[in-house]
């Protein structure tokens, strides 16, 4: 019991300190953020912030690898089943399925995502999110999503527009409010990218 109480003090602290950097980042950018700033914030003292990180550097990071192992759970989770069923006459239900647990979770960490990916929050994030796109499709696996001796124009031209056209809609969705569901984003997401922009744009039918 003793371990546990530990253990969920220690998830409290770090919920804390997380939470005071994204307030902080919406409010003055991280650049402007300082240790001092984030313990004011999240009550606690400065020995209590060292325990767990080594700076804000390390904090952002930290809280990154989190949301980026998460993520990547995630797409473990699905992309085999998915990899599957591509070529065959099923309609696109998984796919939907996949993208819907991707927004739940997006909207489970909205504070964070929005701060982050803000122009006041740390643009190297982007970055780091298209990579971890560029090794779910291309990856070197069996379960890659895309074969490169399939591809009809080159592979980074492809993943750069897929990845910037995704996260341009995350951003979009995040900054307006969510006023629509993860379901809703998904539907929106997924219409666009199996049918093409001028199909959703009703130009192509």
């Amino acid at each position: 019991m003793r371990v546990s109480n530990i253990d969920l003090r220690v998830l409290r602290t770090k919920e804390a300190i997380r939470n005071a950097l994204v307030e902080l980042m919406e409010e003055k950018g991280f650049d402007a953020i300082t240790v001092k700033d984030i313990t004011i914030r999240a009550k606690i003292n400065r020995g209590t912030f060292y325990t767990h990180y080594q700076d804000k550097f390390d904090l952002m990071v930290k809280c990154q690898e989190e949301i980026m192992a998460e993520m990547a759970a995630i797409v473990k989770k699905n992309l085999p089943v998915i990899v599957a069923q591509l070529g065959t006459d099923t309609s696109p239900i998984l796919p939907f399925a996949f993208a819907v647990s991707i927004f739940e979770y997006l909207n489970e960490n909205s504070g964070f995502m929005k701060a982050v990916l803000s122009p006041k929050g740390d643009l190297s994030f982007i970055t780091r999110l298209k990579e971890f796109m560029w090794k779910t499709l291309f990856g070197n696996h069996a379960n890659a999503l895309i074969k490169e001796e399939d591809l009809l124009v080159p592979g980074q031209y492809l993943v750069s527009y897929i990845s910037s056209a995704h996260l341009g809609v995350v951003q979009q969705w995040l900054n307006s409010g969510m006023k629509e569901s993860p379901q809703e984003m998904a539907r929106i997401l997924s219409t666009i990218t199996i049918n093409g922009p001028f199909f959703a744009a009703g130009v192509k039918k």
